[in-house]
């Protein structure tokens, strides 16, 4: 463990480089609102896959994937790998439909705004919102947590200093300061990732003799026919599927990709760069389970194998990896949600100057930080939040985008079927200690309460089309030339 202060300096030099890179970069341009949040038609295929990967990968990636691997092993972690990039290979067919129909959009809610009207706006716009600001929580917690750990440096002052200098060029810059410092960030991600890997198989004598002590003392970790292992992978790709097409980020980038082929190159690249980043990192829990890590130590897995083996002067890369990644995943969750809100805003107000929807954006990013700041200072775990928004999304998944395919499909009974799930799920659901807070028979399971959130949701989807069909009259079927007409860029 190093001392307090080296890595507190580690920490503020690090994100003052791409505060001064983002403020540098953005200083040079002036900036509307569209490029404030959207900076549309700007992004090549290589530009794409930095900022999506960098996107994706947050600090997250330093705790569960390397505590998915103490317990559900090798075929958990690789569940979790597919399931991080199952949503960017899912908008490489919904993303260029989406840009097609509502080529002048900006966010998700605009679409459901349009499609389905005022009450499944309002759902899917809490959706979006706490879901989100969850995951910025959680990523803010996860980074003090981190440098707590390898410096014992109060989780306050980690949490201070990465969150208001995160905020500092994200609010300044919007989205092109957030692209331009994702590119940069995603240059030292892998090789920082490689590194610290290297060093820990080193440090263990050789990556056969790392994975042989975690065959000798847990091989069922090993094992591709781990039943909890694969329970947990299917339960993942479900629910982070589910949860990051409702991410903000990924749709300003849908729109940020030069044109549809980018797009397709882009979020296909970046898909499969996700699984072995993610993989490579649940390798480090496996490795921690070969040299005893504490049951109650799981979630720390990573951090307790570089406390024990790895040589002190060793631990700025993990410093550094975990103050990008956090940084990295950070500035697009601010901007993101900020430009759902001024997107929503621009349309309630279209009469606001350019300047004030400016001005309110950046407002509501820096807003953003401070009930973020208290919750990683507080050391709140998030994961029992992460899933309920996971479930909630899972229930409003099908329903949303069914409306994309079917003319048929109304904004009631998109509602009606996303709550359907919802309660469905709900009533499936564990409790915060995992156990049933119910007594059916089925309760309890994470795996069930997924699948019946998504089962149930598009089962009714599927028979409001249906019926709509026989029923319905052909006035009555939504005209998409509604989207392209009602969407229109943001002027100020």
């Amino acid at each position: 463990m190093t001392e307090s202060w080296p890595a507190a300096m580690v920490i503020v030099i690090t994100t003052l480089v791409f505060v001064v890179l983002g403020v540098s970069y953005v200083r040079r341009r002036t900036l509307t609102v569209e490029e404030y949040i959207v900076s549309r038609n700007s992004a090549d295929p290589a530009v794409a896959t930095a900022t999506l990967v960098a996107s994706v990968i947050g600090a997250w990636v330093l705790f569960s994937p390397a505590e998915t691997a103490t317990w559900a092993g090798i075929i958990g972690v690789i569940g979790y790998g597919i399931g991080q990039a199952a949503p960017l290979v899912a908008l490489v067919f919904i993303g260029p439909k989406m840009r097609r129909m509502m080529p002048q959009g900006h966010s998700l809610t605009e679409y459901v705004w349009h499609r389905y009207g005022r009450y499944m706006y309002l759902f899917v716009l809490v959706v979006i919102v706490f879901y989100m600001f969850v995951f910025l929580s959680a990523e803010l917690t996860g980074i003090a947590f981190a440098v707590q750990l390898l410096s014992d440096t109060p989780l306050w002052a980690t949490a201070l200093i990465v969150g208001s200098l995160t905020v500092a060029y994200t609010a300044y810059g919007g989205i092109r300061a957030s692209i331009f410092t994702d590119t940069i960030q995603f240059f030292l991600i892998l090789p920082l990732l490689l590194i610290g890997f290297v060093v820990a198989i080193m440090s263990m004598d050789g990556f056969g003799a790392a994975l042989g002590r975690a065959w000798e003392e847990t091989p069922h970790l090993l094992s591709p026919t781990h039943r909890p292992g694969i329970e947990f992978a299917v339960t993942l790709i479900i629910a982070i599927l589910a949860a990051n097409m409702f991410h903000q980020g990924f749709w300003q980038r849908v729109y940020t990709c030069r044109d549809e082929r980018s797009l397709r190159r882009g979020f296909s690249m970046a898909g499969l760069l996700v699984v072995p980043i993610v993989v490579v990192a649940g390798l480090f829990g496996l490795m921690a389970t070969g040299i005893g890590v504490p049951a109650d130590q799981g979630s720390v897995a990573l951090f307790y194998l570089v406390s024990e083996i790895i040589p002190s002067r060793a631990v700025p890369v993990f410093l550094i990896l975990a103050v990008i990644l956090v940084m990295s995943s950070m500035d697009t969750l601010l901007n993101g949600i900020a430009s759902a809100i001024t997107s929503d805003l621009a349309r309630y107000r279209p009469s606001l100057r350019a300047n004030v929807l400016l001005r309110s954006s950046r407002g509501v990013t820096i807003f953003l930080i401070f009930p973020a700041i208290f919750i990683a200072a507080r050391g709140y775990s998030v994961l029992y939040l992460f899933l309920v928004a996971d479930l909630v999304c899972a229930a409003a998944l099908v329903p949303v985008f069914l409306g994309l395919y079917s003319k048929r499909f109304s904004g009631r009974a998109a509602l009606i079927s996303s709550i359907a799930g919802l309660v469905m799920g709900a009533l499936i659901f564990p409790a915060p200690d995992g156990s049933a807070w119910n007594a059916l028979p089925l309760a309890g399971s994470y795996l069930l309460s997924f699948s019946a959130a998504v089962g149930v949701s598009a089962l009714l989807s599927t028979v409001f089309v249906a019926l709509a069909g026989k029923l319905g009259r052909l006035e009555d079927e939504y005209d998409f030339e509604r989207l392209r007409a009602g969407v229109r860029l943001i002027q100020g």
